[in-house]
């Protein structure tokens, strides 16, 4: 589904920073709770990692909305990320049209196809990106469901990611129907997360034991 230049991600429209004392606080509690689950993350087993990233595949794919869906906006895990690998390639299989971000320099998102694990190369910061050719920033504009990666999601869809924003920038050319799903470990999902003006929610997420939870 086309997007437009304007914001349409939840409702939420990108506006002027919040005052520097107010932005300072807030940096400091998202980073506080950043570490928070990155400790928590690096404790979990490899065995526990696999079965996680199994039951998050087997989630996502028997959703209705991936039947209809003829592109989808993906991302390839990194770390102790919950695994996206399998999940990729299962929806690339289906024959869905599966697009894979690409880290620019100034830390927005372009988009390029994922044309199978043979298809792939080093990226900056660790990240596998796809060999094909860069489609452009507002490609994830067509996609008719969209995965994000989060570190955690409170119960009103705000989205705790690692703090370089290029997800907030690409949220904001999503359009107000698409499904935006967060992939989190099950004790993930919080009661809250702070959040400011320009930071954009996901309308649901995916959980290994808990499943799909969808936001109103």
């Amino acid at each position: 589904m086309a997007g437009s230049d304007q914001p349409l991600n939840g409702g939420r429209t990108p506006t002027e920073d919040c005052p520097p004392a107010a932005a300072a606080r807030l940096a400091a509690r998202k980073a506080q709770l950043r570490r928070g689950v990155l400790a928590a993350r690096a404790g979990i087993s490899a065995a526990d990692l696999a079965a996680a990233g199994r039951a998050l595949r087997d989630a996502i794919m028997e959703l209705p909305e991936i039947g209809m869906a003829g592109t989808i906006a993906a991302y390839l895990s990194v770390g102790v990320e919950p695994d996206t690998r399998g999940l990729v390639y299962a929806l690339w299989k289906r024959g869905s049209y599966v697009l894979l971000p690409v880290l620019r320099d100034d830390y927005d998102l372009d988009w390029a196809s994922y044309e199978g694990p043979d298809a792939l190369a080093p990226g900056r910061n660790g990240l596998l990106e796809p060999t094909e050719p860069r489609r452009g920033q507002r490609a994830i504009s067509s996609a008719d469901l969209v995965l994000v990666p989060a570190l955690a999601v409170d119960r009103r869809g705000n989205r705790l990611g690692r703090g370089g924003g290029c997800y907030d920038r690409a949220l904001t050319r999503v359009g107000a129907a698409v499904p935006t799903i967060a992939l989190l470990y099950d004790a993930e999902l919080v009661d809250e997360i702070p959040a400011a003006p320009h930071d954009q929610r996901v309308r649901a997420v995916a959980q290994p034991g808990g499943g799909i939870t969808r936001f109103a």
